[in-house]
C-alpha cells in the first residue's frame, strides 16, 4: 500500500523496481510453496498486479525503455526463469503507470504521460514529462538518453535534466526542479502535472496527446505535445505547443530527439532535413519553419557509464502567444 499505487504500479513510475518487486514476490511464494504453508492472498495478488505491469513495459515490446531510472537489462534470463516456474503473464492495457505503449509488429510508440512522482518517490525519477521513444523492429530509433545510478557521481544529476530526454526545453531549465539530501539523494522540489490527455488507436492511424505544467511557475507557459503516426506510411507526425498565458517576453526552446549511439545521421544540403540511419533502415526527420542541428551528448543506457551519442533538436525563440512547432519523421 505504501509503494504501489491502485494498480499495482510502484508509485515512483519506477520500470527498474516492478522488476525488482516482482522478483523477489515470486521468491517469497516459492518459499511459501516449498515450505508447505498457505500463500497469502496479498502475495498473489500483488504478483499478478507486477506481472502485468512487467508484461506492458518490456513483455509487449522486448526492448529496455529508458525512462525514469530504467538502464538496458537482462531480462531475457528471468522470462526464462518465470517460463520455467509456470508465471505466465499478460497485459493488453495501452497505458499504465503514466507511459502509453501504442505498438503493431513492426513500430512501437512510447511516450511518458504521467505526473512527476511524490518527493518521497522521486530519487530515481527524471523530469522527462512527455518524452517519446520509438521502436522499429527491435531497434530505438527515438530514445531518452538513459540513467547513471551512482548518487556520489555529478552525471546522476546531470542523467535526471530534461535536456537527457526526448522531449522539449525552455530556457534551459527543466520541467522539474531538485532538492539535495542528506543521503546524496536528488528529490524532486517542484514536480509537474499532466493537465490533459488523448489516446487514438486505429489501425491506420494513432495519436498520443497530452500537456503538463512544469514550465507554467517559472515561464508562465504551458507544453502541450502531439505524436502521430500513420502505419501506411510509416511516418509520424508531431506538434509540440507553447502555450503562454499572459503576454510576456519571448522565451527560448529546444526540442532533442535522443539517438542510440549506433544511430548515424547527417543532415542535408538545404538544411531542412537530416538523414537517419538505423543499421540497415533509412530515416527522415525535417522541421521545415525551424532550425534543426546535430548535437552531440551523452548516453547512459548501460548501468553507471556512459557513451557519446548524438542527438537531433529544433531550437528557436516563441514569437506568439501559442507557438507551434510541428516536426515529421518518416521511413525512406
Amino acid at each position: 500500500n505504501l509503494s504501489l499505487d491502485n494498480q499495482g504500479f510502484p508509485k515512483s513510475r519506477s520500470i527498474k523496481q516492478i522488476i525488482f518487486y516482482l522478483k523477489y514476490f515470486i521468491l517469497i511464494r516459492e518459499w511459501f510453496k516449498e515450505a508447505q504453508v498457505a500463500i497469502p492472498d496479498e502475495v498473489n495478488e500483488t504478483i499478478n498486479y507486477l506481472g502485468q505491469g512487467y508484461a506492458f513495459v518490456w513483455q509487449n515490446t522486448k526492448s529496455d525503455i529508458l525512462f525514469n531510472g530504467n538502464n538496458t537489462s537482462n531480462n531475457y534470463e528471468f522470462d526464462h526463469y518465470l517460463k520455467r516456474f509456470g508465471y505466465i503473464f499478460k497485459n493488453e492495457s495501452r497505458e499504465l503507470g503514466g507511459y502509453v505503449i501504442l505498438k503493431n509488429k513492426k513500430i512501437s510508440l512510447i511516450m511518458d504521460i504521467g505526473n512527476s512522482p511524490n518527493s518521497n518517490f522521486s530519487k530515481d525519477y527524471q523530469s522527462g514529462a512527455m518524452s517519446f521513444e520509438i521502436i522499429s523492429n527491435g531497434k530505438k530509433l527515438i530514445s531518452n538518453s538513459g540513467y547513471f545510478s551512482d548518487k556520489k557521481n555529478k552525471l546522476n544529476k546531470i542523467s535526471k535534466s530534461t535536456a537527457l530526454q526526448s522531449t522539449l526545453i525552455i530556457e534551459d531549465n527543466s520541467s522539474c526542479s531538485y532538492q539535495k539530501t542528506n543521503e546524496e539523494n536528488y528529490i524532486i522540489q517542484k514536480g509537474c502535472k499532466i493537465t490533459k490527455k488523448s489516446i487514438i488507436h486505429e489501425e491506420n492511424y494513432w495519436k498520443i496527446s497530452a500537456e503538463h505544467d512544469g514550465y507554467f511557475q517559472k515561464f508562465g507557459s504551458m507544453h502541450e505535445r502531439q505524436v502521430e503516426f500513420y502505419p501506411e506510411q510509416t511516418k509520424f507526425v508531431g506538434y509540440d505547443k507553447i502555450s503562454k498565458k499572459e503576454l510576456s517576453k519571448n522565451i527560448k526552446f529546444d526540442i532533442r530527439f535522443q539517438l542510440d549511439p549506433s544511430t548515424k545521421v547527417m543532415k542535408t544540403q538545404d538544411n531542412k532535413s537530416i538523414l537517419i540511419e538505423l543499421e540497415n533502415e533509412g530515416w527522415k526527420f525535417s522541421c521545415d519553419k525551424y532550425d534543426i542541428h546535430i548535437d552531440n551528448g551523452l548516453y547512459f543506457g548501460i548501468k553507471n557509464s556512459y557513451k557519446e551519442n548524438q542527438n537531433i533538436f529544433i531550437s528557436g525563440i516563441t514569437t506568439t502567444n501559442d507557438q507551434i512547432i510541428k516536426w515529421e519523421i518518416i521511413k525512406l
